[in-house]
């Protein structure tokens, strides 16, 4: 199974999941999977949902053989704007040392790696003691609204798996590999604002009523102090602080604080007191404006005092903070704060807490690890190690899967996430790509991670 060829084919086909019209290129992704996992030997189940189905493949094997969930999805975000990419986003290439389309590093080409690294190591291993469930799914991109349920329906046959490998996670470059330990939570609100009943003319009633868009602007500067920390109350309450070993990890990376704000391209960072910008992004909440709008946008000038205006919010969350208590006090802030002359109107979005696992041998590390996680760490060290020339490193990330918790508090499961993709990969952005040269790597280290895992004693 030759990986470039195959992710070429995958590419191709334009698996769009918040999009209808591209209902055919969900099909045609969905069974290319199907066809490579079959060709690696697996049993193939397409699970119907009310959306794009799950596709569930299965190695089976004794129960006294550990079982390992690989997780993957093929659906991608839209290429637009489509004029920015260099090639056709669904025309993927090969230049660079790198192949380029929509989909390459999220997540087709990081999953597919498991999938020829699993067919590989069972053409040369078919008695192999280790079972295999894959898990991959067509709605990542729209925030994976039937994976709960369908967690739920499959919660006995997971729930008896061992632990979750996956690669939908970040490295900071191609030869330096992150195990990623943390993933933050997040909760979000959209704010409406309305002032009178219809725009008013700015020079008629200008003067006499609270323009909503000053309201909006005095309340969204509230929630922040000048030092960049949240002002509502209660909002860090419960919050973990980071062990001394995170920290000292995280000092290993190579980046520096410095070349990170050049790589942002801003005059400053911002971050909260006590915290670098390093830190900021791995171990603090946030509140952040994600979008705002009201009033007149189109070209020249109209004189309006906009009847209504909004601004989109998200707070991400770390260890210790209950998205649904969050999300009252940043709402009972807003109500608290807004002026009087405007109406409020608070929707809720989907939200989820932040997900943390603790490695093996560390000072905080349960002492009823599962032992195949245990193993599956050590081994994938080793096996990066190996593969890459050089250790990886054990870091929270900023960002926020949510299936990662929906199948730990569903089946219990714990996860070993392997970073594949880098900040130059371009995620949801024109041009993205997948390094050719981390993917042969990946595929060696996914091989000899399997290898040792297979075996281990499970109990």
């Amino acid at each position: 199974m030759d990986l470039v060829r195959e992710l070429i084919e995958y590419v191709k086909h334009p698996s769009v999941s918040t999009d209808p019209a591209f209902k055919v290129g969900m099909t045609g992704a969905r069974e290319h999977i199907c066809g490579l996992l079959k060709q690696a030997g697996l049993e193939i189940e397409v699970v119907p949902t009310p959306l794009h189905p799950i596709v569930l493949a299965r190695r089976r094997g004794p129960a006294e053989w550990p079982h390992i969930v690989l997780y993957g999805h093929y659906d991608v975000q839209p290429a637009d704007p489509l004029n920015l990419w260099t090639t056709p986003a669904f025309e993927p290439v090969v230049r660079d040392g790198r192949i380029w389309g929509r989909g390459t590093a999220d997540n087709k080409g990081p999953h597919l790696v498991a999938v020829v690294a699993l067919a590989q190591l069972l053409k040369r291993r078919p008695d192999l003691p280790l079972r295999i469930t894959f898990l991959i799914e067509g709605e990542e991109e729209i925030g994976s609204p039937s994976f709960p349920e369908f967690l739920h329906n499959h919660k006995k046959e997971l729930a008896e798996a061992d632990c979750v490998v996956l690669s939908d996670t970040a490295s900071p470059s191609t030869d330096q590999i992150v195990i990623t330990t943390g993933l933050r939570g997040i909760v979000g609100l959209e704010v409406g604002l309305t002032g009178p009943r219809s725009d008013l003319h700015s020079g008629l009633h200008g003067g006499a009523v609270y323009n909503p868009i000053q309201a909006l602007a005095e309340l969204c500067a509230s929630l922040h102090d000048a030092d960049n920390a949240v002002t509502v109350e209660g909002f860090y309450d419960g919050v973990e602080q980071p062990t001394g070993w995170e920290r000292e990890e995280l000092r290993k990376l190579p980046l520096t604080e410095e070349a990170y704000r050049r790589f942002l391209d801003v005059e400053a960072l911002h971050p909260a007191p006590g915290l670098d910008g390093l830190e900021a992004v791995r171990f603090a909440p946030t509140l952040e404006f994600n979008g705002i709008g009201g009033g007149y946008q189109g070209k020249g000038s109209k004189t309006v005092i906009p009847s209504k205006v909004f601004a989109k919010i998200t707070c991400r969350l770390v260890p210790g903070q209950d998205p649904v208590v969050v999300h009252r006090k940043v709402a009972e802030a807003i109500h608290a704060r807004a002026p009087k002359g405007v109406r409020v109107e608070i929707k809720e979005m989907q939200g989820n807490a932040a997900y943390y696992v603790c490695p093996p041998d560390r000072p905080n590390t349960p002492k009823e690890q599962n032992p195949v996680l245990a193993r599956a760490f050590r081994e994938a060290d080793k096996a990066i190690a190996q593969a890459f020339g050089k250790a990886p490193l054990y870091l929270r990330e900023g960002g926020s899967v949510p299936i990662i918790g929906d199948i730990r508090r569903e089946t219990g499961l714990d996860s070993v996430m392997i970073g594949l993709f880098t900040p130059d990969s371009n995620l949801h952005a024109p041009d993205e790509n997948f390094e050719l040269g981390m993917a042969e790597k990946a595929v060696k280290a996914y091989e000899l991670l399997l290898e040792r895992v297979a075996g281990t004693p499970r109990r």
